[in-house]
């Protein structure tokens, strides 16, 4: 079963940057498609960013700009780098092996989640 395992979050002032990582084990990213999402309390999740299998990218309107999405090959890590943070990015962040090969096909498995607290 394929676990991934979030880290990097905490509490920052508006206006700082954190890095977010997320190992994957008992599976390959290379062959994967990725993502980051976020639930704040009260709310739905958001799909944050997305990486392809060849590493294409997408971002949530709220976030383009500010965040990237990365992934390393021969780390088996991917990364969403925070910048420009504003209080309302506050919430649990989550990353998620969405599936495999060039359609995505497959079963998520989801991180438990790392959180990230900004104050104004």
């Amino acid at each position: 079963q394929v676990q991934v395992v979030e880290s990097g979050g905490g509490s920052v002032q508006a206006g700082g940057s954190l890095t977010l990582s997320c190992a994957v084990s008992r599976t390959t990213i290379g062959m994967t498609c990725m993502g980051w999402f976020r639930q704040a309390p009260g709310k739905e999740r958001e799909r944050v960013a997305r990486i392809e299998e060849d590493s294409r990218t997408s971002y949530g309107d709220s976030v383009k700009g500010r965040f990237t999405i990365s992934k390393d090959n021969a780390k088996n890590t991917l990364y969403l780098q925070l910048s420009a943070l504003k209080p309302e990015d506050t919430a649990m962040y989550f990353c998620a092996v969405l599936g495999y090969g060039p359609f995505c096909a497959g079963v998520p498995s989801w991180g438990q989640g790392t959180q990230v607290t900004v104050s104004s």
